[in-house]
């Protein structure tokens, strides 16, 4: 049976964000959310999420484009002057790997976030990172440590099959990304560790165009295991997430999710909607 989670990321970002999680759960086929438990709006994300009972919330860890849960000054090696993360991912992924007082703070960072999430009161649905950050492997090695001391069950896996893109959509030009490596290399860590993981993610390609039009002539091509489609939902495109997510179009992405022809479409197809949690308890429903 094909198993399909649909996320949204981001959650707590903005206001016009969480309300989109909202709408898409209440009146879409949205059945999971990923926290960022520093951005500004994370109280009202977490307010709205508690009327949600239905809604499967993890923790979305930021280490990059954003700034840490911890106080500055204790992961200085981390932020730049003025406290925000630095947004060069082959710099802090080399400095991840070589400086063992990096690593030092970059564990007490993620414990940070683990920390807050738990300090919620939500159950925590399952783990990943902005930009994909936990492929880097000294990333995932902390995370795998510090979030089983948090009941840490499941984590997205970014791999997106380049076949199911090229059924899709022939016309597009499809290829597996070049850090395929890193992608196996933590789905055999995760799954070394117990942690349930998704088979296949749909997203990365068209990242902020998962749109109707995309949706439903992906769903009929999705493959016979368990996939994720991720979303970056927006009730209106106001200049802050223009400058977060530049060229998004989460307007859209939020229409898609409430579209009432690609419910019917997935219900057509005979898919099955879930959530990591389904997964962890043996269920394969939402």
């Amino acid at each position: 049976m094909k198993r399909l989670i649909v996320s949204a990321d981001d959650f707590g970002l903005h206001p016009a964000v969480n309300a989109a999680v909202e709408a898409a759960h209440r009146h879409g086929i949205l059945t999971s959310a990923s926290l960022m438990v520093g951005a500004a709006a994370t109280a009202d994300a977490v307010a709205r999420a508690k009327r949600l009972p239905g809604l499967h919330v993890g923790l979305h860890l930021v280490l990059i484009d954003g700034r840490p849960v911890s106080p500055p000054p204790a992961v200085s090696g981390l932020v730049d002057r003025a406290g925000e993360f630095d947004r060069n991912l082959a710099r802090s992924g080399v400095r991840y790997f070589c400086l063992p007082p990096v690593r030092r703070q970059l564990a007490t960072e993620i414990h940070a976030q683990f920390e807050a999430f738990a300090a919620t009161g939500l159950a925590l649905d399952h783990v990943n990172a902005h930009k994909h950050l936990h492929l880097h492997p000294t990333v995932a090695g902390l995370v795998f440590r510090i979030g089983r001391q948090f009941g840490m069950t499941a984590m997205r896996v970014p791999a997106e099959p380049a076949a199911a893109l090229r059924r899709a959509f022939p016309d597009e030009r499809a290829a597996p990304p070049f850090y395929a490596p890193w992608v196996r290399h933590l789905r055999r860590r995760a799954r070394r560790a117990g942690i349930i993981v998704n088979d296949h993610v749909f997203g990365l390609a068209w990242s902020g165009y998962m749109v109707e039009e995309r949706i439903l002539r992906l769903l009929p091509h999705l493959p016979d295991v368990v996939s994720e489609i991720y979303f970056h939902p927006a009730t209106d495109a106001a200049p802050a997430l223009g400058k977060a997510m530049p060229g998004y179009r989460p307007v859209e992405e939020l229409a898609a999710l409430t579209s009432a022809a690609v419910e019917a479409r997935i219900a057509a197809l005979g898919i099955g909607l879930t959530t990591y949690a389904a997964l962890a308890a043996g269920d394969s429903g939402a």
